[in-house]
């Protein structure tokens, strides 16, 4: 399951037990709405071992702009609290799939 990424959630998330993965998107990106339903799936498979979150880059500029985010789609991939990888653009499911098992 997703969750939606806010300023205020986004601390605890990112602190918390699990991996994070962040999506960083916008509604009127075409790239990101390709990803969209990859990320969805990737989120229902890894469902209690890597929480995965949506951040619309327009409703949280602030923590677009504090990770260095310019493209969308961009996905960071966050264990322990620190960002362990990245992913900028639409990229196959392989690709994801990959980047997802190996935060495990």
């Amino acid at each position: 399951m997703e969750v939606q990424i806010t300023n205020e959630n986004f601390a605890s998330l990112k602190g918390g037990n699990l991996p994070l993965v962040v999506d960083f998107w916008a509604t009127w990106c075409g790239p990101c709405r390709m990803v969209g339903p990859i990320i969805s799936e990737l989120a229902e498979k890894y469902d209690g071992k890597i929480v995965v979150g949506k951040c619309d880059v327009e409703e949280c500029d602030d923590l677009a702009a504090e990770y260095g985010i310019r493209n969308i789609p961009t996905i960071l991939f966050f264990k322990n609290g620190e960002v362990v990888d990245k992913l900028v653009g639409a990229v196959s499911k392989q690709m994801f799939e990959e980047r997802f098992e190996a935060l495990l």
